[in-house]
C-alpha cells in the first residue's frame, strides 16, 4: 500500500526518550520508537527526525537559571546530539540504516547537515536524524524541525507527544477540555496553545506545512497516520 505521506519529519521531545521519568534515556522507549520508525520505512515512507534534549539538559530550565543563555542553549544542542546517537543506534538494531547529521561541525560524531546530504540519504532509504537544533541559540528544536522539514520538502511534520492531540485546555487537569480534530495556525497562535513555539508555527504557516500532533505511545499510530488515517489533531490552514 502506497503511503499517504511519502516524506515526513518526525519531531520527538527529549523527555519522551526518558520514559516515565522524563530524564535520561530509557532503552525500552528507544526500542519502541525504532520499531515504529521501521514500520513506516517498510511502508515506503522517507523519515527524517528531530529530537529535543530536555531529558538531558534544556537551555530554558531551572538548571540553566544562572547560566549565560547562549552557553545554556549550546549545552542543550549537545544534548540533542546524544539523543540522536542513541536513537540512531536503536534504529540500526532493527535492521535499518540511520545517519546522524549535525547543525554544526562535530568531528567524527556526526556529519555536517546539508539539505543535499539529507535528501541523498532519504532517497537511499536511510533514516536521517538531524541533531543540534538550528545550530544557533535562542531557537527551539520545534523551530529546527519546521526549518528542516521545509528544506527537505517534507509533506508534513508529525509531532509525537504523550497526548492524543491538541486541546483547548490541559486534559490532565480539566476533564472537560475539548480536543480539536483540526485547527488553524492562526487559532493556535491566538489561543496560545502549546503545540509548538510561535516562531515554529509562524514558519509552518508561511510555508503551508501541516503539523499532525498525535500520541506516539499508542502502538501503530505512526504507520496509521502515514497511511492516511485521521488520528490526533492536524494544524493547517
Amino acid at each position: 500500500m502506497m503511503p499517504f505521506y511519502k516524506k515526513v519529519l518526525l519531531k520527538l521531545s527529549g523527555e519522551s526518550l526518558g520514559g516515565k521519568n522524563k530524564s535520561g534515556i530509557d532503552v525500552d522507549v528507544l526500542r519502541y520508537f525504532a520499531s515504529q520508525i521501521a514500520a513506516a520505512v517498510q511502508n515506503k515512507t522517507q523519515i527524517a527526525i528531530v529530537i529535543g534534549g530536555g531529558n538531558i539538559f534544556r537551555g530554558l530550565s531551572s538548571q540553566a537559571a544562572e547560566m549565560d543563555r547562549v552557553n545554556a542553549d549550546k549545552m542543550g544542542m549537545l544534548a540533542t546530539v546524544i539523543n540522536s546517537l542513541a536513537l540512531a543506534d536503536a534504529v540500526r538494531n532493527v535492521g535499518l540504516d540511520a545517519r546522524v547529521l549535525t547543525a554544526f561541525p562535530i568531528g567524527t560524531i556526526g556529519e555536517l547537515y546539508t539539505k543535499d546530504t539529507a535528501m541523498q540519504y532519504l532517497n537511499e532509504g536511510k533514516v536521517v536524524i538531524v541533531a543540534g537544533g538550528t545550530g544557533n541559540p535562542f531557537f527551539t528544536t520545534d523551530t529546527a524541525a519546521v526549518l528542516r522539514a521545509i528544506e527537505i520538502n517534507a509533506d508534513v511534520i508529525l509531532k509525537g507527544t504523550r497526548g492524543d492531540g491538541v486541546y483547548d485546555d490541559d486534559p490532565e487537569k480539566n476533564p472537560q477540555a475539548k480536543k480539536f480534530e483540526s485547527i488553524s495556525y492562526k487559532e493556535v497562535i491566538d489561543k496560545n496553545l502549546r503545540v509548538m513555539d510561535i516562531t515554529a508555527i509562524s514558519m509552518a504557516m508561511d510555508n503551508k506545512l501541516p503539523i499532525v500532533v498525535f500520541d506516539l505511545g499508542n502502538k501503530d499510530n505512526l504507520i496509521k497516520i502515514i497511511s492516511g488515517e485521521k488520528i490526533g489533531t492536524i494544524v493547517g490552514t
